[in-house]
C-alpha cells in the first residue's frame, strides 16, 4: 500500500510544485496532516519549500510550495545506467581509441578545473584535504593517509562502477581528476573492477618542496 508520504511525494513529482491546501483535497486529509508529512518529508531531505507571495490585487499572507529536492527526484525509476551504456556504445564505435582517451581527460580536466584553481599555491596536505572534498563533490567517498614516504588516496565508493564494468575505459576519469589537482604522478595499486575491495591510489608529487607534515591523515 502506498503511504500518504509517497503519496505527497508523487504529488509534487506530478506537479512539479503544491500547496498545503492542494495536498489536502486530492490526498483527502486535514491541512494539519498534510503539515505533519511535510515537516517529516523536509526533515528527511526529500521537499523544500518556496514562499509564495500573493498579488497586489490578492489580500492574504503568503505561503508556501512543496516541490521535490534532487534526493526525492533519485527515488524515482530512471535509466541513467542503460543511456550512459549506450552512448558509450555509440561513442566507441564512431570513434578511435585515441580519441576516446583525450574525450575522459577533456572531462576529468573539467570536473577538476575550479578545484585545481583552488589548490594553487596550497601545501601538498591542502592539497590532499580539497582532492578529498572535490571527489566527495562527484559522488566518490575517498579518504587519504601518509605512511612513511608512501602517500595513498582509498575510493571507498564509485559512482561510476556499474558503467566502468562495461567500459572500464571510464576508470581514468578520477586517476586524471587526482592528477591534475594535485599537480602529481598517480599510479592506481589497486581497483574494484579487478576483485580489490577498493580502489587505491599512490600519489607522486612532481615538486618534492611541497611535503605532507601529518604522519598520517
Amino acid at each position: 500500500m502506498t503511504t500518504t508520504r509517497e503519496q505527497i511525494l508523487r504529488q509534487a513529482k506530478a506537479r512539479g510544485q503544491v500547496t498545503i491546501a492542494e495536498l489536502a483535497d486530492s490526498l483527502g486529509i486535514s491541512p494539519v496532516s498534510v503539515r505533519h508529512h511535510t515537516s517529516a518529508l523536509q526533515a528527511d531531505g526529500l521537499l523544500q519549500s518556496t514562499e509564495v507571495r500573493r498579488g497586489a490585487q490578492r489580500a492574504g499572507r503568503p505561503f508556501f510550495a512543496y516541490s521535490l529536492t534532487d534526493a526525492a527526484q533519485e527515488r524515482f525509476p530512471a535509466r541513467y545506467l542503460q543511456l550512459s551504456n549506450r552512448l558509450l556504445d555509440e561513442l566507441k564505435a564512431s570513434l578511435p581509441p585515441h580519441a576516446l582517451e583525450a574525450l575522459f581527460a577533456r572531462m576529468a580536466e573539467g570536473m577538476a578545473a575550479d578545484f585545481t584553481r583552488k589548490a594553487e599555491g596550497k601545501t601538498l596536505s591542502e592539497k590532499m584535504e580539497l582532492l578529498v572534498e572535490m571527489l566527495g563533490t562527484e559522488g566518490f567517498m575517498a579518504q587519504w593517509n601518509q605512511t612513511g614516504e608512501t602517500i595513498s588516496l582509498t575510493e571507498y565508493n564509485c559512482p561510476y562502477i556499474r558503467i566502468s564494468q562495461r567500459h572500464p575505459e571510464v576508470c581514468t576519469i578520477d586517476r586524471t581528476v587526482i592528477s591534475q589537482v594535485l599537480s602529481a604522478d598517480v599510479e592506481k595499486t589497486t581497483c574494484v573492477l579487478d576483485g580489490a575491495e577498493h580502489c587505491v591510489f599512490v600519489i607522486k608529487p612532481q615538486h618534492t618542496s611541497a611535503e605532507i607534515t601529518l604522519s598520517e591523515k
